[in-house]
């Protein structure tokens, strides 16, 4: 028998799901709450108002699990942002059933108006749910047959390069979600949107709900103009840092601050011990934290961010170093627009790479400044957490119009 847990879900100081909306956590096992398994539960959210309808939301549960008044996490994006959506389902009237998207044993009861998904459960929930039911997947990557192709490309070109063979880190099953969705939303680009193309869906593109708002810093840009940031999260090979760390080793005039979990990746480390701690220009820091102080002293202390990575669904980590003004120096792949103030490389060889970090370089102290200061108002007027809100609902408004949902 399932253990309920009723509550009220009140609002915290990071953010509030609506005051007086009533939770319910199931648990999957055992009758037990254990927050060690976020993937077995069920979390049951109810509007004031009498319902319209059920929503089922498959995607990141975390931030659901946490108590009254506890912080969201800031680590990525998408814990905040699976709250919002699941929010703006219960402000246009839905009740919502929240599970995790690696939730394998879950069995839906009843109809569903909507069903919201980002990778697996929407093939094997589709057969399951009432045929009215309107299935939209959330795009958070660039279409896994690619993404899976493109490390593979990417450990191929540095087994060449220097002789090793190094295992993936970010594989993944194939999945059949667009094929099975009626609608997708991403806050990728056109790059991202272009690898889901085929399945002819309409996508819908939003911001990222960025968590940090920062004031411009007062850079010495002549100071800096030789100070570059790498911040990216796990999966070394597929971020590019490989291709940074061999291009810098060469470049004693320019530094190279790393920031990461570069740690989780042993085989990379110990391939790359003496790029990432005996090489003078590069220094190591790790994990930083969005809200403290280190990243802001680091984050001004360099002119613009690297960001090589040969696959993304519009990169977190580029939009938040904006929020900080740095300039980008990013892969096509990574799924970011930033040719009015940063740089897209077309093809990441370690020439071109070198190449644009000399010229970024070689820019006067007022453009570098410029450049700076775009990328930091384009990240203020598009990337916050407010825009996503206001995009997000307009998109299930759309999806509404388009496709009537009958009132149950």
């Amino acid at each position: 028998m399932k253990k309920k847990i009723r509550y009220s879900f009140r609002s915290s100081p990071a953010y509030s799901v609506g005051r007086g909306i009533k939770r319910c956590i199931q648990e999957i096992r055992n009758g037990v709450i254990d927050r060690n398994h976020p993937e077995r539960k069920v979390v049951s959210l109810y509007p004031e108002t009498p319902s319209k309808g059920k929503v089922l939301f498959s995607y990141i549960i975390d931030g659901f699990l946490l108590g009254p008044d506890a912080y969201i996490p800031k680590t990525h994006t998408n814990i905040w942002q699976s709250i919002k959506m699941a929010e703006t389902f219960l402000e246009l009237g839905y009740a919502v059933e929240v599970i995790h998207y690696l939730n394998h044993t879950f069995v839906p009861e009843g109809n569903y108006a909507f069903f919201v998904d980002v990778r697996h459960n929407m093939q094997r929930l589709t057969p399951l749910l009432n045929k009215d039911c309107v299935k939209i997947m959330h795009i958070d990557s660039a279409h896994i047959v690619f993404h899976n192709a493109a490390e593979a490309k990417r450990i191929l070109e540095l087994q060449q390069r220097r002789g090793i063979t190094m295992r993936p880190r970010r594989f993944e099953m194939p999945n059949l979600c667009i094929e099975h969705a009626d609608y997708a939303t991403t806050c990728g680009n056109d790059f991202t949107i272009g690898t889901f193309q085929y399945a002819k869906k309409k996508i819908f593109k939003l911001p990222s709900p960025c968590g940090i708002r920062l004031d411009l810093p007062q850079r010495d840009y002549e100071s800096i103009r030789r100070n570059f940031l790498w911040f990216s999260s796990s999966g070394s090979v597929l971020k590019g840092l490989d291709l940074a760390l061999d291009v810098f080793k060469d470049m004693p005039d320019y530094h190279l601050t790393v920031c990461g979990p570069v740690e989780r990746d042993k085989a990379f480390v110990r391939e790359y011990r003496k790029e990432l701690f005996e090489t003078s220009n590069i220094h190591t820091v790790g994990w930083v934290d969005l809200d403290s102080q280190q990243f802001k002293d680091l984050t001004s202390s360099c002119v613009a961010m690297l960001h090589l990575s040969c696959s993304e669904g519009g990169a977190p980590s580029v939009k938040m170093c904006m929020h900080s003004g740095l300039i980008p120096v990013v892969s096509c792949e990574t799924g970011v627009d930033v040719d009015d103030f940063g740089f897209t490389l077309k093809e990441c060889t370690l020439p071109n790479i070198k190449e644009i970090v000399t010229y970024v370089s070689t820019l006067s102290n007022a453009a570098l400044k410029e450049k700076g200061r775009k990328s930091w108002e384009h990240a203020r007027r598009c990337h916050t957490r407010e825009n996503f809100s206001k995009e997000f609902r307009k998109v299930v408004l759309k999806i509404i119009e388009a496709v009537p949902v009958r009132d149950v």
